[in-house]
């Protein structure tokens, strides 16, 4: 089975640039999107569907903005929508699936970069985001959660660290969050399995820095210690256009 991640930056936008063509292609099993930025329920029927496949959204208060999306091709039983936590469901990041032999969590991380308070409550989702996937594995779930976390975990992961560690997405404080993850006992897959790639998910627009892949790695696929031994690939489809994210994957037995 083979689960893809993608920030699409607007779901319009990348349906305008080939996402049908590339779904048709490549046929993900499950497609986890995120900051789609539209509320289906404004959408002609199909301009909201893929082929083949049944669709959950999560929807922001405000319009236009965040965003989930999860499409699955044997349809996965969706268990919530949100943390539970009205400051963060509010902006529609979080969408929580039953999918047989495990839950899957489709998450669009707060960005930190616009003022301190928004970076406080990045900091605050992280917090809330550990304790409720932790509460789902001591239940006795196996559980993987994806998405662009937004996030740089270590210098290998973006190209340029060093003139970045006082920017919002490499800081100190937001690096710590995601070791704090690992020491719960999450495995980030893709560097799990490539300890050396230095392959990027994410480049600025405004600097045509994917033509000289100055990037940065901010979207991943995390599983549970426990779920490792079903893990059997992961990868960053570079390759694929349409927005300023590629898409991530995983496979798994």
């Amino acid at each position: 089975m083979r689960l893809y991640s993608w920030n699409i930056n607007g779901w319009r936008s990348v349906l305008r640039q080939g996402l049908r063509e590339w779904v048709v292609g490549t046929r993900p099993d499950i497609l986890c999107l995120q900051e789609t930025r539209v509320s289906p329920d404004r959408l002609a029927e199909p301009e909201r569907s893929l082929a083949g496949y049944a669709v959950d959204w999560a929807i922001a208060e405000r319009p236009g903005y965040s965003g989930v999306a999860t499409f699955s091709r044997e349809p996965c039983a969706l268990v919530q929508t949100g943390l539970g936590v009205p400051a963060f469901d509010r902006e529609g990041r979080v969408l929580v699936h039953d999918c047989g032999g495990f839950d899957l969590y489709n998450v669009y991380f707060p960005n930190g970069k616009k003022d301190p308070e928004r970076l406080q409550y990045k900091l605050d989702f992280y917090a809330a985001f550990l304790d409720h996937v932790n509460a789902r594995v001591a239940a006795g779930r196996s559980v993987i959660f994806c998405g662009d976390v937004n996030t740089a975990h270590h210098p290998i992961d973006l190209a340029r660290p060093a003139e970045n560690v006082r920017i919002s997405g490499f800081l100190p404080e937001e690096r710590a969050w995601l070791d704090r993850w690992e020491a719960a006992g999450w495995v980030d897959a893709f560097r799990y399995l490539y300890p050396n790639a230095q392959t990027y998910s994410w480049w600025s627009r405004r600097t045509a820095a994917r033509d000289r892949n100055v990037g940065w790695r901010l979207d991943y696929f995390w599983v549970h210690a426990s779920f490792l031994d079903r893990v059997r690939g992961s990868g960053i489809a570079t390759e694929v256009t349409g927005s300023d994210h590629c898409p991530v994957w995983l496979e798994i037995a």
